[in-house]
């Protein structure tokens, strides 16, 4: 039996044509407020040089409703970048494009495949992030709707 790589835990922003940052938490951190913040500044400069002007307009922003996502502090960087953030329901994690549509996809990519290392990890991640269409992230996008209206007829309650 061969040990692989531990865990290698990512934060990935992405929208209906690609993803804009990847960014893996260093070994032993979590995602808090002081950790989130400064990513938020670094997606909203990214955007800025890649949207070419579009970010004027503001940015429409859904993430899940982890504790450093709900935070006041992080609440107030949204606000102040001028990202709008829509109500997430509590406890529903199913609306989260990542949860339901990028990370299965990238976990099925990788399962059963042994790493040695993080560096192996990542590269493969973001081989796989490279090799997706508009098309797909797109579609990721696309079926919130339906995961929203089934969590509506289920109220609240998971939806699989």
């Amino acid at each position: 039996m061969q040990k692989s790589a531990g865990t290698v835990l990512a934060l990935i922003f992405w929208n209906q044509d690609s993803f804009f940052l990847i960014d893996y938490l260093p070994k032993g951190q979590t995602t808090n407020v002081e950790y989130y913040s400064p990513l938020l500044v670094q997606l909203k400069d990214i955007l800025k040089e890649k949207r070419l002007g579009k970010v004027t307009k503001g940015v429409l922003f859904l993430h899940d409703n982890a504790p450093a996502h709900q935070a006041l502090a992080t609440q107030k960087k949204l606000a102040y970048l001028g990202f709008q953030c829509p109500d997430h329901p509590p406890y529903s994690l199913d609306l989260a494009p990542s949860d339901y549509h990028l990370f299965p996809g990238l976990k099925n990519q990788l399962k059963g495949r042994h790493f040695s290392s993080d560096v192996e990890v990542t590269a493969a991640v973001e081989t796989w992030l490279d090799r997706q269409t508009s098309e797909f992230f797109l579609s990721g996008l696309q079926k919130l709707e339906q995961w929203a209206k089934k969590c509506i007829e289920l109220r609240g309650e998971c939806v699989e």
